[in-house]
C-alpha cells in the first residue's frame, strides 16, 4: 500500500479515482489547486492526498464554486488547520504550565496539624 502523500497514480487512474475527466486535472493544475508529482519523464503522478484533494474540489464546485473561490477556500481551510494545530499546541502548553504551578503549590502546603501548635494556657479563667 503507497504512502498518502507518495504520488504513484497517472492521470488517468486519478481521473477516475476523483471523477472527473483528465483534462479537468490538468486545468486544476494550472490553476494550482493540485500539484501532482512528476516523473523523470515529466509524466505526472498523483497520490492518495491528490486525489483526497481532486474530490474536495469536486464538492465545492458541485455547491456552485468557481476555481477561484475553490482555490480561496482551501488556502483558508489550509490556514484554519495551522490555527487550529496552533492552539491545541498553546492548549497543551498552558494545561502543562498550570500543572507545574499546581505541583509547586502542593509541595509548598504544609497540613494544618504540622503548621499550628494551639495554645493552651495552663490557667484556668477565673
Amino acid at each position: 500500500m503507497p504512502e498518502f502523500h507518495q504520488a504513484v497514480y497517472v492521470i488517468s487512474v486519478a481521473a477516475e479515482l476523483a471523477g472527473v475527466h483528465p483534462q479537468t486535472l490538468r486545468i486544476y493544475e494550472r490553476k494550482g489547486l493540485v500539484e501532482p508529482g512528476r516523473t523523470v519523464g515529466g509524466s505526472r503522478r498523483y497520490s492518495d492526498a491528490d486525489i483526497e484533494m481532486l474530490r474536495r474540489i469536486q464538492d465545492l464546485t458541485n455547491d456552485g464554486l468557481n476555481l477561484a473561490g475553490v482555490k480561496r477556500v482551501i488556502e483558508l481551510e489550509a490556514q484554519l488547520e495551522l490555527v487550529r494545530s496552533e492552539l491545541a499546541s498553546l492548549r497543551d502548553d498552558a494545561e502543562r504550565r498550570v500543572d507545574d504551578v499546581h505541583r509547586q503549590y502542593r509541595r509548598d502546603l504544609v497540613p494544618l496539624r504540622q503548621a499550628m501548635v494551639l495554645y493552651e494556657s495552663s490557667r484556668k479563667n477565673r
